[in-house]
């Protein structure tokens, strides 16, 4: 006899914004996982759940009160990720916690120390690190591909439209610029192929749109390894140099494939990253700006960090797997993020705690 398929887990949304609408459809077409309720006090999703033939409930307490799903993704405003992520912990339900982990530093190690007192199982919704594309660099790098590490940068430059800021009046003020809302999962990516960072410096500049907010920032970084860091970042430039534009894993989003938005570089090579193309020397003894290098291509897979993300949590959740990104790696990149805030207002370079 054939053994029975496994028993598809029950996932509840709480917030049906545009992201926890990707979340839904997701477990709509998931092999593993059905939707069983979302949360959401807004007349909105009415709508939402209507289509997608689940119960509302205002409160992720009410959908505790009515049923036990199997797991939460949270996906509702930034500040409501800690209490939200607090009571999946206290009911005893895994939680997707989509990033930032919460809005301050603060709240962030409130949340880390809940999990860890309780070994709650919590993942924090940094989706790129799901991303083939970064598991392939990142195992180029740790096989030690491109020698010891020397450098690394970076680029998310891409042009938001006027509506984007219509739309949502609070991203022209302080905190609603890029620092905030996009440096963080470019902080993820660094951290995965170079390592902790451990200080930053940082210039921002607002002198394109002129908002309250930075539009334009350009960010230092030193890594534990000794290794340095650059990183450009504008919302207001005509480029497709960034994530969504290069690595083609996002259909809602044009695409070049002859663009990169990374380069790690060692002692030994370098790789530009989406293309993922290789240059190194065969031989250390022959390393000279003199000598050509081997060149290759390496293949990957582009396909959506974002389901590879849902499936995952299904494994944290059956406890098959432990989360990739955890609510200590969410708070770090947190950590880092405020800190390229706090240099860019300050002027002065900013080190940063790691491990705590």
């Amino acid at each position: 006899m054939r053994p029975n398929p496994p028993r598809k887990l029950t996932i509840a949304v709480a917030g049906a914004g545009l992201i926890g609408r990707r979340h839904i459809e997701l477990i709509e077409a998931s092999p593993s996982c059905a939707l069983a309720a979302i949360a959401d006090p807004a007349p909105g999703a009415i709508e939402v759940a209507r289509n997608a033939g689940v119960p509302l409930h205002a409160t992720l307490d009410e959908v505790f009160a009515h049923a036990r799903p199997d797991g939460v993704i949270v996906a509702t405003p930034n500040q409501l990720h800690v209490p939200n992520a607090l009571a999946c912990i206290e009911s005893g339900v895994a939680a997707l916690v989509e990033k930032p982990i919460a809005p301050t530093v603060e709240e962030g190690v409130r949340l880390c120390e809940a999990v860890e007192r309780v070994g709650a199982k919590v993942l924090i919704g940094h989706h790129r690190a799901h991303s083939p594309i970064l598991a392939k660099a990142r195992a180029i790098v740790q096989q030690g591909t491109l020698g010891s590490l020397v450098a690394a940068m970076g680029s998310a430059m891409f042009y938001k439209p006027d509506h984007y800021f219509d739309e949502g009046p609070w991203r022209r003020q302080a905190g609603g610029g890029p620092i905030l809302i996009n440096m963080i999962h470019e902080i993820g990516i660094l951290r995965s192929l170079c390592g902790e960072i451990v200080a930053v410096q940082a210039f921002a500049s607002n002198a394109t749109r002129a908002f309250p907010v930075e539009d334009t920032v350009a960010i230092n970084l030193r890594f534990a390894n000794g290794a340095l860091g650059s990183f450009l970042l504008s919302d207001t430039a005509a480029s497709a140099r960034s994530w969504e534009q290069t690595s083609q894993e996002n259909k809602a989003y044009p695409t070049y494939s002859d663009e990169d938005c990374y380069l790690i570089v060692g002692t030994g090579g370098s790789l530009a990253i989406p293309t993922m193309r290789l240059k190194v020397y065969d031989r250390k003894e022959d390393r000279s700006w003199w000598k050509p290098f081997r060149t290759a291509v390496a293949q990957v897979d582009r396909t959506d960090p974002l389901e590879h993300q849902l499936e995952h949590f299904c494994a944290v959740i059956r406890g098959e797997a432990q989360p990739l990104v955890t609510a200590r790696d969410g708070l770090q990149n947190l950590r880092v993020t405020e800190a390229i805030a706090l240099a860019a207002r300050t002027g002065q370079p900013v080190s940063i705690e790691v491990g705590k």
